[in-house]
């Protein structure tokens, strides 16, 4: 269901690799029906168009059909689509990760009832197989943290801000001309895309479903190019980030760029790939990269997912991997005033004798402490940039801080505040 452009790689995958996939499974996998608005659209791929429908339901309710495909995108149709093939009785594999982070926990309820499969490896960075990792492959270990590059777009806007000093309107117009943003590219730039992505990893690292309003989300829309600037100067480099952590007393997600060292292996990701770190006991850090979006990565995964459940089809064995590990007693989420990190401070501050000493005192008076500033020289009288590196703080601190700070008459408009992750 949805015949766009991941739906038309999935199609030319299983097609191209039907002979691999059947001496691999024991079983062949054969495509049946292809449920799509649009039925004349060249995709680029060749296909019996007796086996095309503008009705998905029909699709759906076909006997022929064992495991049901959504590639539709968005929580309306694709909501009751899923929903309807679950109902009966039939494994769903879907990459909708908007669909999963609003709902995710009344479709994991359903399949879980009615003891059919809903696989969603796609959802989370593309090629990347983070999801079956989680999942499974660390399936004995106790997640202490997740960090991930996870929207391609936005990467390849602070890769072009940071590699050519482009301003980040120039960087998001070479994104949208090469066919990495869209024409309205609020979704990627806004930290919602990453946002969705993040609740899927927190679900599966913890064992149960995070409140999509409970993540705390910041986008790189005006990031400016000084500050990407000074991160280099400093021996960082900014990236929009997803940082998951949390232990039984709580969980903190949250979506937000932040400062990367130079040396943390997730700074040298570059352009439209992704990358997802995972800290783990026993495992330790453990890291997955790759394109994390695209017609053929995004298919592979999916076509993955499609050859999971044939096994358990032929096998007999349906929900042999629970969509999440439940655990008995879920962690509460943390509020954002709670976390504690090293933040990176820049503001417009009156050149004169005494500023910086009151500056120094407000942040002390909430227990800031000050690791570095960075200051390029000024005229006295006038207000210069300044740049204060911060000691480990607590959120809500910091924020009653910079309040003291805009309300003081020593500063011009707004600290900017970017959060460093080590």
């Amino acid at each position: 269901m949805g015949f766009g452009t991941v739906g038309a790689g999935v199609v030319r995958t299983l097609a191209e690799h039907a002979g691999l996939l059947e001496s691999r499974l024991g079983a062949r996998v054969v495509l049946r029906r292809i449920a799509d608005l649009d039925l004349d659209t060249d995709r680029g791929v060749v296909v019996d168009r007796s086996l095309m429908t503008t009705d998905a339901r029909a699709l759906i309710e076909d006997p022929a059909v064992d495991i049901v495909v959504e590639l539709i995108g968005g929580t309306g149709i694709a909501r009751d689509l899923v929903t309807r093939a679950l109902e009966q009785g039939k494994p769903v594999v879907t990459a909708n990760k908007a669909l999963l982070a609003h709902h995710g926990r009344d479709l994991f309820d359903l399949a879980a009832r009615k003891k059919v499969d809903l696989y969603f490896g796609a959802s989370v960075g593309g090629g990347i197989p983070i999801i079956r990792a989680l999942r499974e492959g660390l399936v004995a270990n106790r997640i202490q943290g997740i960090r991930g590059i996870l929207n391609g777009t936005c990467n390849y806007i602070l890769t072009r801000m940071e590699q050519e000093g482009a301003t980040f309107k120039a960087a998001l117009g070479a994104a949208q001309k090469a066919g990495y943003a869209e024409a309205d590219p609020g979704l990627d730039i806004d930290g919602h895309d990453t946002a969705h992505k993040a609740v899927i990893l927190a679900s599966l690292a913890f064992g149960f479903m995070m409140p999509l309003e409970a993540v705390h989300v910041e986008g790189i829309r005006g990031l400016s190019d000084a500050d990407i600037a000074y991160a280099r100067d400093l021996g960082y480099r900014i990236k929009l980030l997803a940082v998951i952590k949390g232990d039984e007393t709580g969980v903190e997600v949250r979506v937000h760029p932040a400062l990367v060292p130079l040396g943390n292996v997730l700074s040298s990701v570059n352009g439209v790939f992704n990358a997802v770190m995972v800290q783990s006991d026993p495992a330790g850090n453990t890291l997955y990269y790759g394109r994390g979006a695209g017609r053929d990565p995004t298919a592979s995964t999916v076509a993955g997912d499609i050859a999971d459940v044939a096994r358990n089809l032929v096998a007999g064995s349906p929900c042999r991997v629970p969509a999440l590990s439940l655990v008995q007693s879920a962690p509460k989420p943390r509020p954002m005033a709670d976390i504690e990190t090293r933040y990176y401070l820049r503001m417009l501050l009156l050149d004169k004798p005494g500023v910086f000493a009151r500056i120094a005192s407000i942040l002390g008076g909430q227990g800031i402490s000050i690791a570095s500033v960075l200051q390029k020289e000024g005229g006295e009288g006038r207000h210069v940039p300044v740049v204060i590196m911060t000691h480990q703080a607590r959120e809500g601190r910091l924020n009653a801080a910079l309040d003291d700070i805009v309300a003081s008459d020593v500063i011009s408009g707004r600290p900017v505040r970017i959060r460093v992750e080590e």
